[in-house]
């Protein structure tokens, strides 16, 4: 069989295998909620471990309901427009500051305690803030979200600029690059691995901060749902807008996967490295004095 071929099972295997987890934990959640399959081993009532944890067939249900009624759309547009904004704002301010901080000793070392005590701050407790200064609409959210993806994205991006070979760097200068050159061929394709790993994590972090702000304070969002199930203790409602939230940060992370696999062509995939570092046979036997070393050695 072919690598590729091996490849796609591979793939399919692991994709049966996911599909299959899945299954067991809704058929777990089923039997553990349902008041008819097991005896009631905690609650005195069947019937409340359905009222706290939720049946899977009715989120289903009400899930099927938001989307054929479309009253989900104008919920789910807001919440995704905050989270979008969220997140290309926060990448874009990210990236930039790192660079900046990055290549300017001075500016990162007046600057790196503020930076320090910014991150350790829960950003969270901003939220009331932000609806204070931006009212009850959608900025507040993407304020709130921009916070917590900023410096995901700014320290990747900084470690990835100070981590450049300083060969590859003195080869560059070596050679008649200048800086605008240096920054385009040296340090963003350096930082470029580092921004993507932490654009993965930064998604889910912006449909955080968009779903808290909504939830502190809103009229519309996803969010908003939530909190009004929560409020008629409709836990199914709850688990509903849980998994429609799952589902499109799931579709989001894949969409920066696909853009990371575009951009990142040039990066070797796992273990085509070592197999370009390691020789062949063939290869050191055609090396000039590869003979005369080994009838050398026999003649010793």
């Amino acid at each position: 069989m072919s690598r590729p071929a091996r490849a796609r099972t591979s793939l399919l295997r692991i994709r049966l295998y996911q599909a299959l987890v899945l299954a067991a934990v809704i058929g777990l959640w089923h039997v553990l909620t349902s008041p008819t399959l097991l005896p009631p081993f905690y609650f005195s009532n069947p019937n409340q471990a359905a009222f706290f944890f939720g049946e899977p067939w009715k989120v289903l249900v009400r899930i099927v309901q938001w989307f054929a009624s479309g009253e989900i759309f104008v919920h789910l547009g807001v919440t995704l427009f905050e989270t979008a904004a969220a997140f290309a704002i926060g990448t874009l301010g990210g990236l930039a500051v790192g660079l900046w901080l990055a290549l300017s000793p001075m500016a990162s070392a007046i600057l790196d305690p503020y930076v320090k005590a910014a991150n350790s701050m829960p950003r969270v407790i901003l939220a009331p803030i932000f609806s204070i200064w931006f009212g009850l609409g959608v900025w507040s959210k993407v304020a709130l979200g921009v916070t917590l993806v900023f410096f995901i994205v700014f320290f990747n991006v900084y470690q990835g600029v100070r981590e450049v070979s300083p060969v590859v760097l003195a080869n560059a200068k070596m050679l008649g690059a200048s800086q605008r050159q240096l920054l385009r061929t040296v340090y963003l394709p350096s930082a470029t691995s580092w921004v993507f790993s932490s654009l993965h994590t930064s998604v889910g972090l912006a449909f955080v901060g968009a779903v808290v702000g909504e939830y502190l304070g809103s009229a519309r969002g996803v969010g908003y749902l939530i909190l009004q199930a929560e409020g008629t203790f409709d836990v199914n409602t709850v688990f509903a807008g849980i998994v429609v939230l799952t589902a499109f940060a799931l579709v989001l992370d894949g969409i920066v996967g696909l853009i990371e696999k575009r951009l990142m062509k040039w990066q070797p995939k796992t273990g085509e490295t070592e197999k370009l570092e390691q020789p062949s046979c063939d290869d050191s036997a055609r090396r000039p004095g590869a003979s005369r070393s080994a009838t050398t050695t026999s003649q010793g």
